[in-house]
């Protein structure tokens, strides 16, 4: 597949400059560039030189813990949700009432176990709230 033409020529990238810096200058363009929306080392020279706004990332690692426990809760929640409408499909086929009435307890059961996961999710929630709507 070919590259798009460029519509405005002076736009058009086309006059390399080879330019040397010292080790810690070199460190720090990398740094620009991994935690920056910066594709390559050439993008952050070329911002740098054009004072363009370079978009910096900074990632909070005191959030690492709470995100893990969302995503597992998220995991439990849908397992929940496919045992209940497991249940569910058994509950419609059975044809005795002692069966339907296993099927209702097994259910009502699932279903508490959603309540307390909820619960732990507003409550994960809410202390994320208070971190970041502080004053």
């Amino acid at each position: 597949m070919s590259r798009k033409k460029v519509e405005d020529q002076d736009e058009l990238l086309s006059h390399p400059i080879i330019m040397r810096v010292s080790e810690s200058q070199f460190k720090k363009l990398q740094n620009i560039q991994a935690n920056s929306n910066c594709q390559s080392l050439g993008e952050v020279v070329r911002k740098i030189l054009q004072k363009q706004r370079i978009l910096y990332f900074h990632k909070d690692i005191s959030l690492n813990s709470p995100m893990e426990e969302l995503s597992s809760i998220r995991k439990e929640l849908k397992a929940i949700g496919i045992n209940i409408n497991q249940l569910t499909r058994s509950f419609h086929i059975s044809n005795h009432e002692a069966q339907k009435n296993f099927f209702i307890l097994k259910v009502a059961e699932r279903y508490e176990k959603v309540e307390e996961k909820v619960d732990r999710l507003l409550f994960i929630i809410s202390q994320l709230s208070v971190k970041w709507l502080q004053k």
